[in-house]
């Protein structure tokens, strides 16, 4: 790229949108390296800590469009960053089911105030992959706890073990295992600390992140 067009590009802060970032040729560093080297270590979790405003939910965004199916035709952002050297990895993108949630806005004083607006949350990754209800993949059952977690009224135990489900659900579908991508979840356990429910928060969290393929942890 000519000098004059990467002194133009603009710096846009606090942007945490990868696709949105590169569409408008914001300035970027090319961070795409990240992927190669998680990819290859075939950990099943990794914690990524890292000191605020370090750009964590743009490296899970990034991650997140490249590996995810709902990004397959989107490949054209990653053309000429280092994660495209490769014929291997071109061949990656866009292939795999992901789950991304973020605890960023969950702030509450209260069990019962947390395990709602969690129930909000989980509401709306289950609607984003609704088109399982109209597959052969799920059994009657399956479709009617899909139906209850829509509706926002799945039992506790159901709702704790909600990402779980949902990605066998999305194994199956896709025949392939699942990435789950969990962003600040740290926000809503500070809170219960401060407020005196952190038994009823680690009880629960620990059983929501209880996923498949792999986990990226992002506090």
């Amino acid at each position: 790229m000519e000098k004059e067009n990467f002194d133009n590009r603009v710096v846009a802060i606090g942007k945490q949108d990868f696709g949105d970032m590169i569409s408008r040729n914001n300035f970027y560093i090319d961070k795409t390296h990240f992927m190669k080297e998680w990819w290859e270590n075939e950990d099943s979790v990794t914690l990524i800590t890292r000191p605020r405003r370090f750009g964590k939910t743009l490296l899970m965004s990034m991650v997140e469009q490249f590996f995810s199916v709902e990004y397959q035709e989107k490949a054209c952002l990653f053309e000429g960053l280092n994660i495209f050297k490769e014929e291997a990895y071109r061949k990656l993108q866009g292939t795999y089911p992901v789950i991304f949630l973020s605890f960023a806005s969950v702030k509450e004083t209260n069990f019962e105030d947390f395990y709602e607006q969690i129930q909000s949350l989980i509401a709306e990754i289950y609607q984003k992959h609704s088109y399982l209800m109209d597959s052969d993949k799920l059994k009657e059952a399956e479709k009617r706890k899909f139906q209850k977690i829509l509706d926002e009224e799945a039992t506790k135990s159901t709702l704790a073990n909600s990402l779980r489900t949902l990605s066998g659900y999305l194994s199956r579908f896709y025949g392939k295992k699942v990435i789950l991508l969990l962003d600040e979840y740290d926000t809503p356990m500070q809170e219960a600390y401060l407020h005196g429910y952190w038994e009823d928060m680690v009880s629960f969290i620990r059983s929501l992140s209880n996923g498949r393929k792999a986990f990226i942890h992002f506090p």
